[in-house]
């Protein structure tokens, strides 16, 4: 764990825009691991090549003036036994120990059972057994006792913390291997629904625990200063105590989370040594928000599903054309996991050819030169026998499909493909193209609440632990349930304002913006901003974070290009500070995806003055 931490902390982005190095101190006694785990870490590939070099110092190297270091992009690891050097850490600390008793005898008997022989090894093991099963028998005991009333909110809530770690291990584990099995993606696909509301429901539990306690603080000060009328009006707007009855559902609530999470942990177990057999996609990520940043969100599923469609042997003739449609809301991920299935190894050898059309290719003269460009594919896919001229056509609809367009088509593909098998999928929000299908649909939705929840702390703490900063993670919470689940985008554009600026105030300021901003918003339109953004119509994202309260930013237009294609020199950052304000309509880069096919999100914003605004629409009314 230490190892990892060290790690993070290395190859994490700089949070502040100064000058000053991050500094992570390394404390512990004497002959207890330091320098050891130091080495180990520099020892990583991932850390040989992010640094160009690295510097080994003693505190008698400072007696002069003679070192100097960059500091751009300068990192600093102090090893030491005295705890005062914590107060020069920027990230924390890393604090190491001896080992407990019982890490220390698994260390001893695993270096003892090296140097007997087998045959003592046998009485070794006899009393390992027994003695597991007298732990066990006691364990159960002890257990049984434990369940007193008094304490039965704090063994819910330390249990629950160590199942969500078990079922968050299985589920990191499978994310990196290639499983095929629909019985084991389903059951993952309800592991992973589990733990995200257990965790929200522990966040939630937690958080509300910690403004009861805010709100009775602040009510005694105000008691003390006579000012409780005061108090009552100004707090009912914050937070209020939650009642026995509520505190009581929230209980049985966790109680319920648990109950069900350990169960599925429990049919797990053989789940578990199955993913075994299944291949690694790729090495292991040092941190699960680097993991949650680089890949998809909740898509494992979905993803299989499209790739033993496309793997599938057609089961009637080869001339039959197959069609899988893929429909869900706008903004929800369906290219993104066309992309991905593209890209797999596995789709780009079993076919000759893949083809991306939209509706506005369903004309006469594109199709005759896909009619020719099949025909050229056709004549070279005897050098590759084992593809045997397949095809795969991605289709994405903006609506719905007309018969005559998609009668076009299918001619289209039979005549040029005589001899191999087509695969078509179509993209769409229209429900109306699932009638084209011949095995199905896929169909995507928005992530639900806890999952939006889980994928928002992640990203926003990063390598931080967030029960390490509660009132932190409290703030997150709010802002994540305000701007809702439905945008991925907007989750990434908010979460990399709150790591670059680790602060309680600027997260407050967050959180305040971002709730004046909706509720205007629907107070004005009956909309929230998110859905308008989705639907690539005009929004009013309200005044900036830092610009003047007179000023609105209007978002146009959204769209997505290439990462081959310019971007703007402007970021949406850089508009909600208040730092710039370009004249007329500008182009601002909201987000850059890391993950396929690495889009580039663009608005097209305009600053504009609400007095001049409303001067305008008065004329326009008496003119009207």
């Amino acid at each position: 764990m230490e190892i990892e931490l060290v790690i993070s902390f290395l190859l994490s982005k700089k949070r502040h825009r100064d000058e000053k190095p991050d500094v992570l101190p390394i404390v512990g006694p004497g002959r207890v691991g330091k320098s050891t785990l130091v080495a180990h870490v520099c020892r990583d590939e991932r850390i040989r090549d992010c640094f160009s070099e690295v510097v080994f110092l003693t505190d008698h190297d400072f007696r002069d003036e003679t070192t100097r270091f960059t500091s751009n992009g300068t990192k600093i690891i102090i090893t030491s036994r005295s705890d005062k050097i914590t107060e020069l850490g920027t990230t924390g600390v890393v604090t190491q120990a001896y080992l407990s008793i019982e890490a220390y005898w698994y260390f001893f008997r695993t270096h003892l059972e090296a140097q007997i022989p087998r045959s003592t090894q046998g009485m070794l093991l006899l009393s390992m057994v027994l003695g597991k099963a007298i732990g066990r028998s006691i364990d159960f005991l002890i257990s049984k006792c434990s369940q007193s009333s008094s304490h039965q909110e704090q063994d819910v809530e330390g249990i629950l913390c160590s199942v969500l770690l078990r079922a968050q291990l299985i589920i990191q584990e499978a994310m990196e291997r290639q499983v095929t099995n629909q019985a084991m993606l389903r059951q993952l696909d309800m592991l992973r629904g589990a733990m995200h509301r257990g965790s929200y429901m522990l966040d939630a539990f937690r958080y509300q625990r910690l403004h009861d306690k805010e709100y009775a603080e602040a009510e005694g000060q105000f008691i003390m200063s006579q000012s409780l009328s005061l108090c009552k009006v100004n707090s009912s707007k914050r937070f209020c105590p939650a009642d026995r009855q509520k505190t009581q559902d929230s209980e049985q609530q966790l109680q319920e989370v648990l109950e069900s999470l350990s169960s599925m942990i429990l049919d797990a177990n053989e789940m578990v040594i199955f993913l075994r057999s299944y291949p690694r996609m790729y090495r292991q990520p040092y941190s699960m928000h680097l993991l949650l940043a680089n890949c998809m969100f909740d898509r494992e599923m979905e993803t299989q599903l499209v790739i033993n469609f496309l793997l599938r042997t057609n089961p009637h003739r080869a001339e039959e054309l197959e069609v899988l449609p893929i429909v869900g809301p706008g903004r929800v991920g369906k290219r993104t996991l066309v992309a991905h299935v593209c890209n797999d190894e596995r789709i780009r050898d079993h076919f000759s050819g893949i083809v991306f059309l939209t509706d506005n290719d369903l004309i006469d003269e594109m199709l005759s030169v896909l009619t020719q460009g099949c025909a050229s594919m056709e004549q070279q896919h005897n050098d590759n026998t084992r593809k045997d001229g397949r095809l795969l056509v991605i289709l994405k609809a903006d609506g719905d499909v007309t018969e005559d367009a998609w009668n076009r088509l299918c001619s289209a593909l039979r005549r040029c493909t005589t001899n191999g098998t087509t695969k078509i999928i179509i993209t769409s929000r229209s429900d109306g193209v699932r009638k084209l299908g011949t095995t199905g649909f896929v169909s995507l939705k928005y992530p639900s609440s806890e999952a939006y929840w889980y994928f928002f702390k992640t990203l926003a703490f990063g390598s931080t632990d967030p029960e390490q900063h509660p009132r932190l993670a409290s703030v997150a919470m709010e802002i994540a349930r305000m701007i809702n689940n439905t945008t991925l985008v907007g989750a990434n554009i908010i979460t990399s304002l709150l790591r670059d600026n680790f602060d309680i105030n600027f997260w407050c300021k967050v959180l305040a913006f971002v709730r004046r901003l909706i509720q205007n918003h629907i107070a004005k339109f009956g909309e929230h901003p998110c859905d308008l953004l989705n639907q690539n119509r005009p929004t009013c994202l309200g005044g900036r974070m830092m610009g003047r309260a007179s000023e609105d930013l209007m978002v146009y237009d959204v769209y997505q290009c290439s990462s081959k294609e310019a971007v703007p020199n402007i970021t949406i950052h850089d508009v909600l500070y208040g730092s710039l304000k370009p004249p007329g309509k500008f182009e601002v880069l909201a987000w850059r995806s890391r993950i396929l096919p690495y889009y580039n999100y663009i608005y097209t914003c305009q600053i504009e003055d609400k007095k001049a605004k409303a001067v305008k629409r008065k004329r326009s009314q008496s003119n009207g």
